[in-house]
């Protein structure tokens, strides 16, 4: 191949060409090492340097406030599902807002440990909508409301977020780094890195330490955030490359502008796509208006066949990882930070062709 596709993939996804091309250049002799990345020790203080740059990079690109940690840890953002309520559910009371697939795998992970209670739900609506978060009945004495900001499956994200007096736990995965955001309106904030940061492998926490610090006993030690901050993401070997990959992809957006000037972009980026879906005659968005995500966007033609046909003749045209997660069927087009405009001018070239010739 001698041309590289649009990826359209919800994660693993598309990275900045830029850095690829960094991390290709030094994969063999990583900063006058020697060795690949993928061969130094992580106790090396070369890498050392590497989790300390990314975690600068974490505190100054989202304002992170002094008294929060950033951490590195393992096992995707699934498996903070279970360590949330195993580092805070101490009541063993929390409240979740269920308004897609993650956001409910969260909950029924919290059900395990405690009183996880389902205060919100767009299930009725196949999670078109967030609801109302003004108007939820948020419990009495709960250890934290845990809500998923953004829906990667369905194409739905939070407007404007919950205020309660417990600490509001988010997990952002499928949108950290593409909108600005309010560090210190959150408890907690934790990210898989595969969807718009790094390769697979790991995941970012953001925690405020005065949170942290009395995990449940039975919580496992790799799983409590104390230790991970104790020991700045280095208690065992970490998940090396991907740490690395997301330093490279932090300094990349720190050069293009920071949060603000991607957030602009991405904006930019998703008008388009829903601006050419709105006003066609083939192509239909299901998601209300204001709640549509700019980091997914899940389209149908309303024909099963139709629908195939459209993400087998995309992948010819270099448009790949269009077909939609098989919970909704269709197609969905992610463009996360490190998806380009001309990708997105692409896609919706071809669509008006294949509106044309199909429609």
């Amino acid at each position: 191949m001698d041309k590289r596709v649009y990826n359209f993939a919800a994660g693993p996804s598309t990275l900045p060409l830029e850095v690829l091309t960094e991390a290709r250049d030094e994969f063999l002799n990583f900063r006058g090492t020697g060795m690949s990345v993928t061969e130094i020790s992580h106790r090396d203080k070369t890498y050392e340097e590497v989790v300390k740059d990314a975690e600068a990079l974490v505190r100054e690109l989202l304002n992170v406030p002094d008294d929060y940690c950033v951490i590195f840890v393992q096992g995707g953002a699934s498996t903070q599902f279970a360590a949330v309520p195993l580092n805070l559910m101490h009541s063993g009371k929390a409240d979740y807002i269920v308004t897609g697939n993650f956001a409910k795998k969260a909950w029924q992970e919290g059900q395990i440990y405690g009183e996880a209670k389902k205060i919100g739900d767009s299930s009725d609506k196949i999670y078109t909508y967030i609801p109302d978060v003004d108007s939820l009945g948020y419990t009495d004495g709960a250890d934290y409301v845990h809500i998923t900001s953004n829906n990667t499956i369905f194409g739905s994200r939070y407007d404007k977020f919950p205020v309660c007096k417990a600490p509001l736990v988010a997990d952002m995965s499928s949108e950290i780094f593409s909108r600005e955001i309010n560090v210190a309106d959150f408890g907690v904030i934790y990210a898989g890195a595969q969807k718009n940061l790094a390769p697979a492998g790991v995941t970012i926490v953001i925690a405020k330490r005065a949170l942290i610090g009395n995990p449940l006993k039975i919580c496992p030690t790799m799983l409590k955030w104390k230790v991970q901050d104790e020991n700045g993401s280095l208690y065992n070997t970490p998940p090396a490359f991907s740490i690395y990959m997301a330093d490279l992809v932090l300094r990349n957006l720190k050069k293009k502008g920071g949060v603000k000037a991607i957030n602009e972009i991405n904006v930019y980026k998703a008008g388009l796509l829903y601006d050419f879906i709105d006003n066609s005659k083939l192509y239909k968005n299901n998601v209300e208006k204001k709640y549509r995500s700019i980091m997914n966007v899940p389209f149908v033609t309303g024909s099963d066949e139709l629908d195939a046909k459209f993400v087998a003749e995309a992948k010819k045209a270099g448009l790949v990882s269009l077909k939609g997660h098989r919970l909704v069927g269709g197609m969905r087009a992610s463009i996360y930070n490190a998806m380009p405009v001309e990708g997105v001018q692409a896609l919706i070239a071809f669509m008006k062709k294949f509106e044309v010739e199909n429609g």
